[in-house]
Formats: structure tokens, C-alpha cells, sequence
């Protein structure tokens, strides 16, 4: 059984924010949640078509390859069941939504796994636009 509950976000590296929203907007039609620039960073929430999984552009996020996130119902009883089966485990920290586990599979894709403690946060971002 599995502890993934469903892809919440594509977490997306940018190295020009602004850009890459007006092309999601304006090329592809997508809905933007919020354009938020603030400590240091620009992030955008997007949606194309009905979520999940909603598109997240971060200019601070390192490497070119995206981060698969997603929901799990408990983070540390996910992490337990992931290391019984081999996990070697990754970095733990928090996001606006709840603590989160962020790794690297084998074949280097990144993924991360998150428990919602805060659903209201998306909410209380949605309609922001900085940038």
C-alpha cells in the first residue's frame, strides 16, 4: 500500500519568474493563483486545467529539474513505511502548507513528500500578485 495520497504541485525551477507566468497566461491559458515576490524569492502557482497537480515557478529553487509533491496523510508514519522498504530518507523542513521531505530517487527525479497541516494557506495567498 501505498502512502502517497494524490500530486499536489509540480515545484518548477525559473530563472525568470515573470516570464515563464506570462508565457503559462498568456500561451498557455493558465490560471494564476498567485504571484507572490517576497524574502528573497518569486513564486507563482498556476493552474492548468483542474487541479491537481497545480504548477509552482520558483526562481529560487536550484537545479532544471522539477520536484514531484506530493500529499501524504502523516509525514513521519510515510517516512517510516518508506525506509522498511530501503528509503535512505532526504531533507526535512517546512512550506507554507506543513512539514515536507524533499529527495532523489535513483534515477535523480526529485520528488518530496508533505503532510497539509495549514490548508488555509493557499487561500489566504490566492489573488496576490507581485510581479
Amino acid at each position: 500500500m501505498s502512502p502517497f495520497e494524490q500530486l499536489d504541485y509540480l515545484y518548477m525551477p525559473s530563472h525568470d519568474t515573470a516570464a515563464d507566468l506570462r508565457f503559462y497566461e498568456e500561451v498557455l491559458g493558465a490560471r494564476t493563483v498567485f504571484a507572490i515576490d517576497g524574502m528573497g524569492a518569486r513564486v507563482a502557482m498556476l493552474e492548468l486545467g483542474e487541479p491537481p497537480p497545480r504548477v509552482l515557478l520558483a526562481d529560487h529553487l536550484e537545479g532544471e529539474t522539477p520536484v514531484l509533491v506530493y500529499r501524504v496523510a502523516d509525514l513521519d508514519a510515510a517516512m517510516a513505511t518508506l525506509r522498511e522498504r530501503g528509503w535512505q530518507g532526504g531533507t526535512r523542513l517546512e512550506i507554507p502548507q506543513g512539514p515536507i521531505c524533499s529527495f532523489v530517487d535513483p534515477g535523480g527525479h526529485r520528488l518530496a513528500i508533505y503532510q497539509l497541516t495549514r490548508p488555509q494557506v493557499i487561500e489566504s495567498f490566492a489573488g496576490r500578485r507581485d510581479f
